[in-house]
């Protein structure tokens, strides 16, 4: 009888429809909320299955850095912006760029209309609150285009070192505060400040945005022709679940609330989540954009006195996977 078993075992192996699925972990940037629907609706809707994957979703968070992850062999790819890749490629991490699922940037500047900015040249005399850890360079990058020091005083503007969170708008300790339009944001109107008493500057209309939550791999990886080819599949069944998403946000965004193993995310914030992020991935084929990567280089490189890279990076992108999509 056992022998029986196994001859039938082998016999399915061998002739079986599919041979063991291939594993990839791919490490978030953050949090699992709406911002990375994409992937865990591959995930839950077959579409990694059916590509010969078995994808393990590692979430983030404020602590973790991927380029470190990936570095000591916790990920076979992750999710960042291209910011922190090049600081990372130009300090010694050999990250590549391998799809950009991101068409679009998600930051703003969010300012209460009482203050009477209205345009960027209002800055001056004001307090901005700004990310820091590799996400003020489009800021700096910006204030200096304007010609605006960021040390303070009349001319220029006071930085604050702002958290991820809203408090220093709605506690009136800044003027104006970073947001995603499809995070923070929504926290300033959840928490009671109607969307006409606010004045939003988008970093994609100001021409100083950089690519966010591309895809990237350790360069060496890309020496291998099966994971070239496991990646291939893996961006694939990807686009198709952004896809799914746009489509169907509301089941997107379902899916999600099912894989936040911590509760923290609400049914309401994620469907917004969802649908303002689903903006940002259209018109993209996971195909990096050499001039949005170039945009984003030039925006770095111009970053005042303490730019984000040195030189043009050399090797930074990869198109051996997405060529076989």
């Amino acid at each position: 009888m056992k022998r029986t078993l196994l001859a039938a075992a082998a016999l399915a192996f061998a002739f079986g429809p599919a041979q063991a699925a291939d594993d990839i972990t791919l490490q978030l940037k953050w949090v699992t909320q709406g911002q990375f629907a994409g992937y865990y609706v591959a995930k839950d809707k077959g579409f990694y299955e059916e590509e010969g994957l078995n994808v393990t979703i590692k979430p983030g968070g404020p602590d973790m850095a991927p380029p470190q992850v990936i570095a000591g062999g916790g990920a076979d790819v992750i999710i960042d912006w291209m910011p922190a890749a090049l600081a990372s490629r130009e300090r010694g991490v050999p990250l590549v760029n391998i799809a950009q699922p991101f068409k679009k940037s998600g930051m703003m500047l969010v300012c209460l209309k009482e203050t009477g900015i209205t345009k960027p040249e209002d800055f001056r005399g004001r307090t901005l609150g700004v990310w820091f850890f590799g996400n003020e360079y489009p800021f700096l990058s910006w204030m200096s285009k304007l010609g605006i020091p960021t040390e303070g005083g009349a001319d220029g503007v006071t930085v604050l070192k702002q958290g991820f969170n809203v408090d220093p708008l709605l506690q009136k300790q800044a003027d104006c505060i970073s947001t995603m339009t499809y995070n923070e944001y929504w926290q300033v109107i959840d928490a009671g400040i109607p969307e006409s008493d606010l004045v939003v500057f988008k970093y994609e209309d100001q021409g100083v945005a950089t690519l966010e939550d591309g895809l990237y791999v350790m360069e060496e990886s890309l020496n291998d022709p099966a994971f070239v080819d496991k990646m291939a599949r893996f961006v694939r069944a990807t686009m198709k679940g952004w896809a799914y998403s746009r489509d169907n946000p509301d089941e997107a965004a379902d899916i999600v609330l099912e894989n936040d193993a911590t509760g923290a995310q609400t049914e309401k914030h994620q469907k917004r989540m969802v649908r303002e992020v689903n903006k940002l991935t259209e018109g993209s084929d996971g195909r990096l954009d050499m001039e949005d990567y170039q945009r984003t280089v030039n925006t770095l490189l111009s970053g005042g006195s303490d730019p984000v890279i040195s030189k043009e990076p050399v090797g930074a992108t990869s198109t051996v996977v997405t060529d076989k999509l």
